[in-house]
């Protein structure tokens, strides 16, 4: 069985990922081991070998994470790979808009922050009038934290994501802030995927 190893300790994100795809596009691997040293880097390094056809498991030693692939049903074309796994009903004869919303802040707007806490939770809580458009809800820097427990909008996001919405959360930033614990809701997700998820978006907004 071909083998992979890829050693990305230290590496910040994306680059466990972006190394972990460079070394699927080099070749058809049947295993490949990663080496990480983070939570955030060894769940974004699992989602992604998972969505690519791979059976993970995972050996923790000490503040290292081993993330071991196998290949279970590899993808027939890995020119174009990414870490958004393909959808029904966003192929290409899909007249339906995408939307993609970016939140950086747990605020909304400068002056009084109380007042922007109030009016961001406000801003969640109205993004369901969008419908079916929105297609990503992500969450980056000061964002994060309303995604964790405590968080006023906790029950709204949960409904969202029960209702199919896929919200990402920025593993760098949960990590940064040590609140990768405490998330409640969407998944840890890595620089590539918010990229990938631009790129796909008919329209993004950024808050």
């Amino acid at each position: 069985m071909s083998l992979k190893e890829i050693d990305a300790r230290g590496l910040a994100c994306p680059a466990p990922v972006l190394q972990t795809k460079a070394a699927l596009q080099e070749e058809a691997w049947q295993g490949i081991k990663i080496v990480v040293d983070n939570a955030a880097s060894q769940q974004n390094v699992q989602r992604f070998l998972e969505s690519q056809g791979y059976q993970t498991s995972l050996e923790q030693s000490g503040g290292d994470y081993l993330v071991i692939g196998t290949c279970v049903a590899a993808p027939a074309d890995r020119s174009g790979l990414s870490s958004e796994p393909k959808e029904a009903g966003l192929s290409s004869g899909d007249s339906g808009k995408k939307i993609m919303v970016l939140c950086a802040t747990d605020r909304m707007g400068f002056g009084d922050d109380e007042l922007g806490l109030k009016l961001m939770i406000s801003f969640v809580r109205t993004l369901k009038e969008m419908g079916s458009e929105l297609w990503r809800l992500v969450f980056v820097n000061n964002g994060v934290k309303l995604t964790i427990d405590g968080s006023e909008v906790i029950a709204d996001l949960k409904d969202y994501e029960k209702a199919g919405l896929k919200i990402l959360v920025c593993g760098t930033c949960l990590t940064y802030f040590d609140l990768l614990e405490r998330k409640q809701v969407g998944e840890t997700t890595n620089m590539l995927d918010i990229v990938t998820a631009m790129e796909l978006a008919d329209k993004v907004i950024s808050i």
